[in-house]
């Protein structure tokens, strides 16, 4: 599959006389970790299929500094915050989309007050516009008809973006069954992974985070739990595991449900 995309790089653009419209920012876990890289190339197929005029940072994309933020590091995080804004300055970048609701928060709006200004959509706003736009056309939705599937809200998404309805608006165009979990948009529950707590062992307590959110999941009776966030798509995951439930529940996230309803 990697073979057929086209990823051009902001060097390469620059090289050629070229602005591209759109920014990919891919994210530590899009770019390294095996599971995520999945979620990189289904959006990266979105973007080609849609002709959108795109290009990515390469090897000059660094960690946005949301993790060092959040586990207090403010120094750490201005260094690689102020890295990541000259890099995007000199090439005049305008617009990002980014598929990691983390990278989508620090670059919306805590870059601005280190002088990095950007207009930046979460890749599920920028899926849903390209639909309504119809710039991109759902074809095959038909293997996912008579599936049930419930949509996990990201923290950094939902209550610290107020981004509810593109989502949930994508998942409606498969054609699918969705149901919500009781906890559900400003009500919904952490997956466990937010606030860096994704690099480290949980505090002792009755059960951890992920496997509680994953009970919510499980009680809608739905096969597909949809995901919109990379660090949520692993904690999701991991959950299923503990329940023993991965035979009947897939993990997937709302790029790859669309981007296999393209072929």
């Amino acid at each position: 599959m990697s073979e057929q995309l086209k990823v051009p790089t902001m060097a390469q653009c620059m090289a050629e006389g070229r602005q591209p419209e759109i920014l990919f920012w891919v994210g530590a876990a899009g770019s390294y970790d095996d599971r995520a890289k999945k979620i990189t190339r289904a959006f990266v197929k979105i973007l080609n299929m849609a002709n959108v005029d795109f290009a990515v940072l390469g090897t000059e994309e660094s960690s946005t500094g949301d993790v060092a933020k959040r586990a207090g590091n403010e120094f750490l995080f201005q260094m690689q915050a102020v890295t990541n804004i000259e890099v995007l300055n000199a090439y005049e970048v305008k617009r990002i989309v980014t598929a990691c609701p983390h990278s989508f928060n620090t670059l919306k709006n805590e870059y601005p007050e280190l002088g990095g200004h950007y207009q930046v959509q979460h890749h599920t706003e920028f899926i849903n516009d390209l639909l309504k736009s119809g710039k991109l056309k759902i074809g095959n939705a038909s293997q996912l008809k008579g599936n049930r599937i419930t949509f996990h809200d990201p923290c950094y998404l939902g209550r610290g973006n107020n981004i509810y309805e593109a989502p949930r608006d994508l998942l409606k165009s498969l054609g699918v069954e969705v149901v919500e979990m009781k906890r559900n948009r400003q009500t919904a529950l952490c997956c466990g992974a937010g606030g860096a707590q994704m690099f480290k062992e949980p505090e002792k307590g009755d059960k951890d985070i992920n496997v509680l959110r994953t009970e919510d999941a499980l009680e809608t009776q739905s096969n597909i739990i949809a995901t919109g966030c990379p660090y949520c798509n692993t904690m999701m995951t991991d959950g299923v595991k503990a329940k023993e439930k991965e035979d009947s529940v897939q993990v997937l996230d709302i790029a790859e449900l669309i981007a296999n309803s393209l072929d």
